[in-house]
């Protein structure tokens, strides 16, 4: 499972019926390695990104804690106001052939007074064909109806079928059959999510003390980032020199960053700075400093995680090292586009001049309140204008985005 085609959301938040990428089957343009979404406060940025959180979290704890989530307040906070019907959600997925993408589709409902997944769907064309109507290998409604086995399937054909009843229905069924190795391609699509990477850095988390001892995967708030790099210092030596020659080329007057353990076991960041005898720790460091530190770790993995949503990674940033970062990500996802891709909420100008109008999506609401998406290559003379010679984060900030600006 190489790469998230598309996605379509409805009734999400301000999200009322958006679709990105490809959003139509085996046809469209394809999300890029890439992608930068821009628009003013309020816009569905932070929205779309949590979309992908949401659905994360409900295969990784079911319906009911996703949605009651602090931070999303329950389901009829997350269906989009004045609007009936489910939350529902449709994924285009590549499968390694160009004209069989897998299409997974979610709709979460009340039922009674408790949210459950009411439809859940995966859909592909049959082995060998290029053209024609996608076919069903998960069927479930209330977490009953049926699973195909195998790496093809045909709805007209019932021999390879098993009926399926869940025991809960505020479960994933791609939770609990996505275990099973005669469901291969269920598999992927449940490995695929569950190694999304959604980066809400805090960096009043990454000044916290953590327990010594290393750790694979760096957490949304970048708190465990001393304890990655300690990882990457005993297992890949090699991409542990280049995150520290990626920071201190970054940041000017460090000359060397290590870690060390405290006398209590717990895990010290040691920064080494010009014109000092005594070195800095992690709780001294500039909000900046160690935000380039944990996209240094995430970009020098060796083996990365197939999608990572970043929010608003400028904020505490010096202006320059802002189109440094947008750059580093942009190649990171071209050089690896097998691999990962990289999504980007952004308020910055300057992020977007490091991008080419491919990469770039606007987000603005319309009269009724809800959101839509426009990429930056179809609005009118946009290309035109990038082929001149103008930057792209300059076109948006003087409103050549349809009268957005980038403040």
């Amino acid at each position: 499972m190489a790469r998230l085609l598309g996605i379509k959301i409805k009734n999400f938040r301000a999200l009322a019926e958006v679709g990105i990428g490809q959003v139509k089957y085996a046809s469209g343009e394809p999300l890029p390695g890439m992608a930068c979404f821009i628009g003013p406060n309020g816009s569905g940025k932070s929205s779309l990104l949590d979309a992908f959180g949401f659905i994360s979290q409900c295969l990784a704890d079911g319906v009911e804690a996703a949605c009651d989530h602090p931070a999303r307040g329950g389901f009829e906070r997350l269906r989009t106001q004045g609007c009936g019907g489910p939350i529902a959600f449709e994924l285009f997925f590549d499968a390694g052939a160009v004209n069989r993408p897998i299409v997974y589709g979610l709709e979460i409902d009340r039922v009674g007074a408790v949210p459950s997944v009411v439809t859940e769907t995966l859909r592909q064309r049959r082995k060998g064909q290029t053209k024609g109507k996608p076919y069903y290998f998960l069927k479930l409604t209330n977490g009953k109806g049926k699973v195909w086995a195998g790496d093809y399937s045909d709805s007209s054909d019932s021999k390879d079928s098993e009926q399926v009843k869940l025991a809960d229905p505020n479960q994933l069924g791609i939770a609990a059959l996505g275990n099973f190795r005669q469901h291969p391609r269920i598999v992927k699509v449940r490995e695929h999510i569950e190694q999304w990477y959604l980066s809400y850095f805090v960096p009043d988390a990454a000044r916290e003390l953590q327990p010594a001892g290393a750790q694979r995967w760096l957490d949304r708030k970048g708190a465990n980032v001393g304890n990655v790099l300690q990882y990457f210092q005993r297992q890949y030596p090699d991409q542990f020199h280049r995150i520290l020659a990626t920071v201190t080329e970054a940041i000017p007057g460090l000359k060397r960053l290590a870690t060390s353990e405290s006398e209590d076991g717990r895990l010290l960041i040691r920064f080494d700075e010009s014109g000092y005898q005594d070195p800095f720790f992690q709780q001294s460091m500039s909000d900046g400093t160690l935000k380039m530190l944990a996209y240094a770790v995430l970009l020098a993995d060796p083996q990365p995680r197939p999608f990572m949503g970043i929010e608003e990674p400028e904020n505490g940033l010096y202006v320059q090292l802002i189109e440094q970062l947008a750059r580093r990500l942009s190649e990171h996802a071209a050089v690896k586009a097998a691999k990962t891709q990289v999504l980007v909420t952004t308020h910055s100008p300057y992020f977007v001049d490091a991008l080419q109008p491919q990469q770039v999506f606007v987000l603005q609401k319309g009269p009724d309140g809800f959101v839509r998406a426009t990429a930056a290559a179809d609005i009118p003379h946009v290309r035109e204008m990038i082929e001149e010679g103008l930057p792209l984060g300059s076109l948006w900030y003087s409103q050549h985005f349809g009268g957005l600006s980038g403040t």
